[in-house]
């Protein structure tokens, strides 16, 4: 059994096996982007106390590595380490300086959360770009808000968390954990597939403009093919 101390050095250790193994697996992945200490260079930025979350968020989601080609943004794809590498590798960029922890459970789950006050908060920090119910939209020069629909609570947090790419970061001082697992809670109710819009057909939950496109093309089309029967009909009396 381990003394205190020897507990406490064994888990020094430990930690220092993996940050070790994570150095490794970023001199291969990452240093040609971000420099051999993280510190940046012209092909991708400082990784200096960007935090373990940001690390599990990008590379657990594919994002990072990112390809050589890039469009407007790094897209999702699937991912080339395993957890376990991705640990080490958030290990060896939170020793070169302070940053998001990657979260607990207890701290993304849906225990003790408000549903409503999430999606109060939803609404007011998050609906402009990912639409109200977490679809995704377009933003400018080709860049876009990607759906928040199938994605792991833990990715949604230390997105809020880090602020990837065009997202804003919405730490503590921000949005507070209960504030974070709030709308995390929110966005699990309104994507659950037992969950039926109560507006009847929802055309695909994308807001105005597919509500207004539908309008205009059956709405106006309707008022067109009225008008066309009833100029037909009157051009018929008139001959009769």
């Amino acid at each position: 059994m381990f003394a205190p101390a020897d507990k406490a050095q064994a888990d020094e250790t430990a930690q220092s096996l993996t940050i070790e193994e994570g150095k490794k697996l970023y001199a291969v992945g990452c240093a040609s982007c971000h420099g051999t200490g993280g510190q940046g260079t012209s092909d991708g930025p400082s990784l200096v106390g960007v935090g373990a979350a940001a690390v599990d968020f990008q590379v657990a989601t594919g994002r990072m590595p990112a390809a050589t080609s890039q469009g407007p943004q790094v897209p999702e794809k699937k991912n080339i380490y395993s957890q376990a590498e991705i640990d080490q590798l958030a290990a060896y960029i939170a020793s070169l300086g302070a940053g998001p922890s990657v979260p607990t459970e207890e701290q993304y789950g849906p225990e003790g959360a408000d549903i409503a006050k999430g999606g109060e908060l939803f609404r007011t920090n998050c609906a402009q770009c990912h639409n109200f119910t977490g679809k995704g939209g377009a933003l400018t020069h080709g860049k876009y808000a990607p759906t928040l629909e199938g994605v792991s609570p833990k990715h949604i947090y230390e997105a809020m968390q880090t602020g990837p790419q065009n997202m804003p970061s919405f730490p503590d001082t921000t949005l507070s954990e209960k504030n974070k697992k709030d709308i995390i809670a929110y966005l699990d109710a309104v994507n659950s597939e037992k969950t039926e819009s109560p507006g009847g057909l929802e055309l695909g939950g994308l807001g105005p403009v597919s509500e207004g496109l539908f309008g205009w093309i059956f709405g106006l089309g309707g008022l067109i093919a009225v008008a066309v029967w009833v100029a037909a009909r009157t051009a018929k009396a008139k001959k009769s």
